[in-house]
């Protein structure tokens, strides 16, 4: 991924040609990132595992040669100047993104067997460990939230219906097509609903709620491991929400960027829970100390 990284860099740098209105090399260069990311965070998560050993290096090999082609065939759709994810227009992009599909099912699958390998895992401390295994959780839902991208919008559904066939099937921006203004860097659409922010923020749910038990371990100090542990479901939770509430904005063909009163007050929502059921989590673990 760090090659593929420095190559994408230099093709922004020295690249003229845009994709769906966006340089060539972007795409490839959040994919090698976030791969990156993705790649070392399952490996540590590994090394919690005991046991298993042939399910693990089944895991750990499977994982990286499915992303390795995946992020190879992502490379090679921008060097050649077309999209490499929903494109059916010719028989070759059809074949790539097909394979691209049975891939990242297979990089899914394999986090999924990640999460169920450490529900049955001794870990100390508690929080810690429900850190690890609802990360991986909930990983695994928002990764699924990518699923919903491959099926044809209703404008694809009504030009097939009138003969004109589908070029493209599927899409990660709900109402506008593909391609139109969003935001700098993630280019997440500001004109309509955007798949790919609930599938981002649950992804990297494999990062935060472990980073949060980490936290949670030995702190608030009066808490008891209970209380460490409540609190670490009532984030997670939390999170898990959060990714509810952003799939559901983006379904109704709403920018991140102009949520409605229905969107605030689900996320108002959901901030009043948490808080409310944290304090009184603290307020328990404060009597119980006293």
């Amino acid at each position: 991924m760090a090659v593929v990284l420095a190559v994408a860099l230099v093709g922004l740098a020295v690249g003229r040609q845009s994709i769906t209105g966006q340089p060539a090399w972007a795409k490839p260069a959040r994919f090698a990132l976030s791969i990156c990311l993705y790649s070392f965070t399952l490996l540590w998560l590994l090394t919690f595992v005991r046991g298993h050993e042939r399910l693990v290096r089944t895991v750990s090999r499977v994982s990286a040669v499915a992303l390795t082609v995946e992020m190879a065939l992502i490379a090679a759709a921008a060097a050649a100047g077309t999209t490499s994810h929903f494109n059916f227009t010719t028989a070759t992009t059809t074949g790539v993104w097909v394979a691209m599909a049975v891939f990242i099912a297979t990089v899914w699958t394999m986090a999924l067997a990640t999460a169920v390998l450490l529900l049955f895992q001794r870990v100390q401390p508690p929080a810690f460990a429900w850190g690890l295994r609802l990360g991986a959780g909930v990983c695994c839902l928002g990764m699924a939230v990518a699923f919903r991208m491959t099926l044809p919008t209703p404008e694809q559904r009504e030009a097939a219906a009138q003969g004109h066939g589908m070029p493209i099937i599927g899409a990660h921006t709900v109402g506008p097509a593909d391609g139109g203004p969003g935001l700098p860097v993630t280019d997440w659409s500001t004109l309509g609903g955007d798949l790919r922010i609930p599938h981002f923020v649950g992804l990297h749910a494999l990062q935060v709620l472990p980073l949060l038990g980490l936290l949670l371990a030995d702190r608030p100090r009066r808490a008891t491991p209970r209380h460490r542990t409540a609190l670490m479901w009532i984030a997670a939770l939390s999170y898990l929400g959060l990714v509810l509430v952003l799939t559901w904005q983006a379904l109704r063909a709403q920018p991140v960027t102009a949520p409605d009163a229905r969107t605030g007050a689900a996320l108002l929502a959901l901030a009043a829970v948490a808080g409310t059921a944290a304090l009184l989590v603290l307020r328990h673990a404060r009597a119980t100390a006293g």
